[in-house]
Order: C-alpha cells, then sequence, then structure tokens
C-alpha cells in the first residue's frame, strides 16, 4: 500500500498531522493500536479530571456546614462516579472518532505499526496484516505505565493510571507506589470518595521536581485529609493476603526501620515508559537513548531523514499540550514556518486540590543560573477571595530577572492555581517587563488581583 504519509500513533499530536497533509491532498495512513486520542482523551488528563469533579463535591458536601448548609450523611458510589466519567469520555471519543474516520485521504489501520526496513527512498511498515510505505513517517506512540522491578509483584492484581479507572467498587485502603503528579492525584481523588489512602515515596519528599517550600505544602494538604505519606521509602516485596488484598514490604532508604503496609489495591504510579520498543527502529537505523526517548531537532526531526517524533516520545514534554503543541509546531514547519521546540516555555500542573499550576523556572533553578534574581511569595490566606471562599491553602511565588525585569517563573499553590499560572505564562511569550502587569488595573475581589501586591514585595534571592 503506497502513501505519502505515514503516522503511527493517534495521540494529541498524530491526528493533526494526518488531517492536515490529507486536506493538502496527500494518502496519509493513521495507525492506531488502541483508541484515537491517547492516554490523555482515554486514560489520563480527560477522565481524571472527570473523577476529580466528583471528587471535589464530595469534599466540598462534607464540608457544607462551614458555609452554613446542612447535609446528611455523605457517601460515594464509585459505580455512578466511573458511569458520569464513562459517559462524558464515551461521548467524545466517539465524536473523535466519527470526525478521523470521515477526513477524506486518510486511511485508519486499527493495528500496532513497525518498521520492517525501507525500499529506496521509502519506508515500509507493517500494520497488522498490511505492508505500507511511505517516504514521510511521523510517530506519536506516546508513552505507557512503567512498572519496577519489585519483588513480587506480578503476584498481586496491581493498578495503573489505566486499569484503575476501572474501578466499581471502592477501595478499602488504597496503597500508591509513586509520590509524583499521578500518584498524588489519584490518592487524593481516592481519599475523597472515602478510601484510605497511602503513598510511598522513595525520595526525601513528594513532588520532588518543586521547590521545598511548594513540595511541603503539598504534604500539609494531603496529610490534612489524613493521606498517609512515607517518604523516602520504598518496596522491596509484594505479596496477596489471604483476604484478597496486598501487603507491601517497605525499606528506608535513610536508615528508618523496614515497616509492611497492607491494602485492598495496590496502584503503580512511578513513571511512565515510551512506547519505541516494538517499533522496530533498528530496522530503520534509528536509535534511541538508554530509556527508549528519541532525539530530535527543534523541528521535531529525527536522526533519519523522513522520519519526526511528536509527543511524549521525544523527551520535550509529557504532557497533552506539549504534545499538541508539537503538532502545531511541526505543521508550522511544514508549511513554510519557523517556529521552533527550543522557544517553549515549559509549563503545566498538578492537579490535586486545590491545584498547583507551575511555568518556567524553580526557585532552585533560578538560583543556578547565575542571574540577578528577585522573587516575592504569598500566602493564599492571605488572598481576600481565598478567605471569602474558604479556600486558604497553598502560596505564590514569583520570580523575575532583575536586570530584564522578565519573569522567570511562577508557582501557584491554591485555587484556580491551574489558570491563574497561564497569566504568566503568557506574559513571559512576550519578553515584556513585569512591571506591566505590577501596574495594571486588577478586577476585585479575585485572586489575580494579589499580582500587584505580590510583585511589589519582590526582593533579591538571600
Amino acid at each position: 500500500m503506497q502513501y505519502d504519509v505515514i503516522v503511527i500513533g493517534a495521540g494529541q499530536a498524530g491526528p493533526g498531522m494526518a488531517s492536515g497533509f490529507a486536506g493538502e491532498g496527500k494518502r496519509v495512513a493513521l495507525i492506531e493500536g488502541d483508541k484515537l486520542g491517547g492516554t490523555c482523551l482515554n486514560y489520563g488528563c480527560r477522565p481524571t479530571k472527570a473523577l476529580r469533579a466528583s471528587a471535589h463535591v464530595a469534599h466540598m458536601a462534607r464540608r457544607a456546614s462551614e458555609y452554613g448548609i446542612e447535609t446528611g450523611h455523605i457517601r460515594v458510589d464509585l459505580a455512578a462516579v466511573m458511569a458520569r466519567k464513562n459517559d462524558i469520555i464515551g461521548r467524545v471519543q466517539k465524536s473523535f472518532e466519527d470526525y478521523m474516520t470521515d477526513v477524506d485521504g486518510v486511511d485508519i489501520y486499527w493495528s500496532y505499526g513497525r518498521f520492517v526496513g525501507k525500499n529506496g527512498d521509502r519506508f515500509q511498515v507493517e500494520a497488522g496484516d498490511a505492508t505500507l510505505e511511505a517516504p514521510l513517517v511521523y510517530l506519536n506512540t506516546g508513552t505507557r505505565p512503567f512498572v519496577p522491578p519489585v519483588d513480587g509483584i506480578e503476584s498481586v492484581p496491581y493498578l495503573t493510571n489505566e486499569s484503575v479507572l476501572g474501578l466499581t467498587i471502592l477501595p478499602e485502603h488504597l496503597i500508591i507506589i509513586g509520590g509524583s503528579y499521578v500518584g498524588l492525584e489519584f490518592g487524593h481523588m481516592f481519599r475523597r470518595f472515602g478510601s484510605r489512602v497511602s503513598i510511598i515515596e522513595a525520595g526525601e519528599r513528594i513532588a520532588s521536581r518543586e521547590d521545598d517550600d511548594i513540595s511541603s505544602a503539598i504534604t500539609e494538604i494531603l496529610e490534612e485529609e489524613d493521606i498517609t505519606i512515607y517518604t523516602q521509602f520504598a518496596a522491596q516485596h509484594v505479596q496477596p493476603t489471604d483476604t484478597g488484598g496486598v501487603r507491601v514490604t517497605i525499606e528506608s532508604t535513610d536508615n528508618q526501620a523496614p515497616r509492611i503496609l497492607e491494602g485492598s489495591h495496590l496502584l503503580i504510579a512511578s513513571g511512565r515508559r515510551p512506547n519505541t520498543d516494538n517499533l522496530n527502529l533498528e530496522s530503520i537505523g534509528l536509535q534511541t537513548d538508554d530509556r527508549g526517548y528519541i532525539h530530535t531537532d527543534d523541528h521535531y526531526a529525527t536522526d533519519v531523514p523522513g522520519i519526526w517524533a511528536l509527543g511524549d516520545i521525544n523527551r520535550r514534554g509529557a504532557f497533552t499540550h506539549t504534545s499538541y503543541q508539537d503538532y502545531e509546531i511541526a505543521w508550522d514547519n511544514h508549511t513554510g514556518g519557523d517556529r521552533s521546540a527550543d522557544e517553549r516555555i515549559m509549563a503545566y500542573a498538578l492537579f490535586t486540590d486545590p491545584p498547583l499550576g507551575r511555568v518556567g523556572m524553580n526557585e532552585r533553578e533560578a538560583r543556578e543560573s547565575g542571574r540577578n534574581v528577585l522573587m516575592a511569595t504569598y500566602d493564599m490566606a492571605d488572598v481576600t477571595r481565598a478567605r471569602l471562599d474558604s479556600e486558604t491553602k497553598g502560596k505564590i511565588k514569583l520570580l523575575v530577572d532583575a536586570d530584564t525585569e522578565e519573569f522567570l517563573g511562577a508557582a501557584f499553590l491554591g485555587m484556580h492555581g491551574d489558570d491563574l499560572v497561564q497569566i504568566i505564562s503568557n506574559f513571559m511569550h512576550t519578553g515584556a517587563s513585569y512591571k506591566l502587569v505590577r501596574d495594571a488595573l486588577p478586577i476585585h475581589p479575585t485572586v489575580a488581583e494579589f499580582l500587584p501586591t505580590i510583585l511589589k514585595g519582590l526582593k533579591p534571592l538571600e
């Protein structure tokens, strides 16, 4: 089967590239072995945010008396929660699939693709029983859960971020291996659903990418809701219990005594691994790094001409928004533009409740940059709108280059933090002086109105 372009993987970048080339009159093969939309639509961002919304409602219902509202006993029906999520996501999945299957010029192959070599200047790709050829191939195969080599792990029916979405009976005690973003988000949700939750983190603190004070504030938020966090502990052995649960032996990385945890369910949230190992890249001479990621230039071209790598596998971001922007940049380059991936200012969110919104440098990185840095912090407890809404947990941190007056980074841990951070993110792309934000007219009463106040408190890093 001869094509102009082959796209392997239909995450957040692949479908856009496929439909774009089809719009130019090209014949395109789109290969997908699971579901269109990738992790985000099917197992990640969107279904988990639907669950988070239900967890938030349960939490607010329990807090209703704080607002002068009387309620009865709050019980979470996990099957109904999951049914709501499935209905929302199912409709989006169907709409997306209907759209892609109707794109003229795109043939969808429901299979996993793998290279089998070259025929002249055309790459050969197997998709099920079909062999396809094209001179251009875009890879958007994403990542999957990494399961650590813990002794006995295969003896228990552990959960991942994918399989946990199929639960309909509430775990009595959910044990989570991994104290980063996925583990913290699921831990917070299931605690609010009514499960006991224990989180095991081998590092010194959870959310270790963040500054110490932000990590500590996240820890405080979770522990106030009776989530047990074991930092500097690593899972060493896992075995089933006689009651159908799981027993996890954890050993200390800082000389604490070993402990044994027993729970009803075990969730593995210890990272991701790229889906490149089954692509047979060696058949076309394309190498990966020692973790399976593919090197690209700032236009996503790999070391093999004619092959591009988009999304999580290029190690330029592991988020839905970075993958989608990969498509935008790649398409801009294809159509004669000059956008570069190197110009990206990284922004992301941790969707605990309240969320953390982050952009640019953190304080540690700013200190290591050698720049003349100004910093200001502000507690959410001192923000009027937060007090009015009784949502006073968290803090705001802003970093500025004293010489250029440009923002270097920001952290918003607190109500609306995932949206608020984008004020700074968008502004950073202008390269303009922070003083324009400091002197702008804010709306009262909002959280954002405190940005001028916070910026007036900028001080040199000590």
